[in-house]
């Protein structure tokens, strides 16, 4: 999808939430990741965030060259190893919200 301008980029937020006991090992395991998601093919920004409201919880603001790239990143070594781990350190499926840039 582009917008009216031709831009194919996406913006995604993606919220973590960690299984009782585990915010410490889920901070630890993204932290792990950043340095080789960053340079994926595409990857324009992968910030992550604690949030303020929710103590433990994971927001990811991430912006990826076009949808290609992003499905990519989800085959990806780093991704993937952090997705093995979900069942063990989320407790509930991660939220993920796409987002087209408008202004």
């Amino acid at each position: 999808m582009t917008d009216a301008a031709g831009d194919a980029t996406v913006h995604l937020v993606a919220r973590l939430v960690p299984r009782a006991g585990k915010a410490d090992d889920l901070l630890q395991a993204v932290l792990a990741i950043l340095p080789q998601v960053r340079s994926e093919p595409g990857c324009i920004a992968y910030l992550a965030h604690v949030s303020r409201d929710e103590p433990g919880v994971i927001v990811m603001i991430e912006t990826w060259a076009d949808q290609a790239a992003l499905d990519s990143h989800a085959s990806a070594p780093a991704f993937t190893r952090l997705a093995a781990r979900f069942a063990d350190l989320l407790g509930a499926p991660p939220s993920l919200e796409r987002l087209q840039h408008i202004g």
